[in-house]
């Protein structure tokens, strides 16, 4: 195999069996527990789950930004194969904004209101491309330009609050590029958006990402945008990976009943109003010092058997490439689209 191959194959983003531990006054509690994924350079790798699954906390743990009685306490995190576990404070600073870089879902608590937004670029430039202040300005037009902002030489004179929020999102987005990151990170990036201005956006990231050599990782609730957006996918619950593959294959196969749920919310469009009826998971996610025996989503699951409460399943090979941790993904095959968990 060629050197080139081997560089196209390799990982960008390597977790292997993550842990996050919040402590608390009750005692430590692991709030994502024994996580793995990989992301290769150029490769967008959706994450899914309801609120509260630890999507936003796993991503927090991989870039080493948790909160002061948060900690990874199994695991690892390499990114380009240099361990992130063993890296300062001070040489995470460097990897911060240079090597990794995040879309949050809010771009007003990431965008400075007392700055000029093109000054907030050019800033970025300066610290980790080391271009003179010329230069530095220079780049931020054309990254403004680049997506797709009306008028960059106008918007880069602008402050935050007289922007929309689509075009702040893409001036985060221009900044979230601006040193083509190792891996991008973002964060639910259409939610706060309208509708109408949440496609415009989509479309946006769809045609940055296909140009960019970064691995990203897309945090979101919504199986939709994964396959608007994405190659593979893994499903998030409570802490734990569910199932993960191509988005070709999971959105089709659906080898756990958690995926049927998320998939069984959302409205087709290529069924009538009268037609078809969504169906919520019953239930809620279970508290971290409250995790059920056995299969952590059993309780909420229609397919659940007897010993699906008393063995917890683990992450397995279904077929190549597509994974599932539910014990019954064989019977569950069998079973038509129409039937979901609940």
């Amino acid at each position: 195999m060629s050197k080139n191959l081997d560089n196209a194959n390799a990982s960008i983003l390597n977790v292997q069996n993550l842990t996050v531990t919040y402590d608390t006054e009750k005692g430590p509690l692991d709030t994502v527990r024994n996580v793995s994924l990989k992301i290769r350079a150029g490769e967008v790798y959706g994450l899914v789950g309801e609120s509260g699954s630890g999507k936003t906390t796993l991503a927090l743990a991989i870039v080493r930004y948790l909160a002061a009685n948060g900690r990874i306490s199994g695991g690892s995190v390499r990114l380009a194969g240099a361990d992130l576990s063993k890296l300062s404070k001070s040489e995470m600073r460097q990897v911060w904004g240079k090597k990794i870089s995040m879309v949050h879902q809010d771009p007003t608590a990431s965008i400075n209101p007392s700055i000029r937004v093109g000054d907030q670029i050019a800033e970025m430039v300066q610290f980790h491309m080391n271009m003179s202040k010329k230069k530095a300005r220079e780049h931020a037009l054309e990254m403004l330009a680049k997506v797709r902002m009306p008028d960059p030489k106008s918007v880069a004179k602008r402050y935050a609050h007289q922007l929309s929020g689509g075009m702040l999102q893409r001036v985060l987005i221009a900044i979230a590029l601006t040193t083509n990151p190792q891996l991008l990170i973002m964060d639910e990036p259409t939610t706060a958006l309208d509708v109408t201005t949440e496609a415009v956006i989509l479309d946006l990231i769809g045609d940055l990402l296909t140009e960019s050599h970064s691995a990203v990782l897309y945090i979101t609730h919504n199986l939709g945008v994964v396959a608007r957006v994405c190659r593979r996918v893994g499903v998030l619950y409570a802490g734990e990976l569910m199932e993960e593959g191509s988005v070709r294959n999971v959105l089709k196969d659906r080898l756990h009943p958690y995926t049927r749920g998320l998939l069984g919310s959302i409205p087709r469009i290529d069924t009538s109003k009268y037609g078809g009826r969504l169906t919520a998971i019953p239930g809620f996610i279970p508290r971290p010092d409250q995790l059920p025996t056995g299969c952590i989503f059993g309780p909420r699951c229609s397919f659940a058997e007897e010993n699906c409460g008393i063995e917890r399943p683990l992450l397995a090979e279904a077929h190549a490439g597509h994974l599932t941790a539910c014990r019954l993904w064989k019977t569950l095959a069998g079973v038509p689209e129409t039937a979901v968990a609940g």
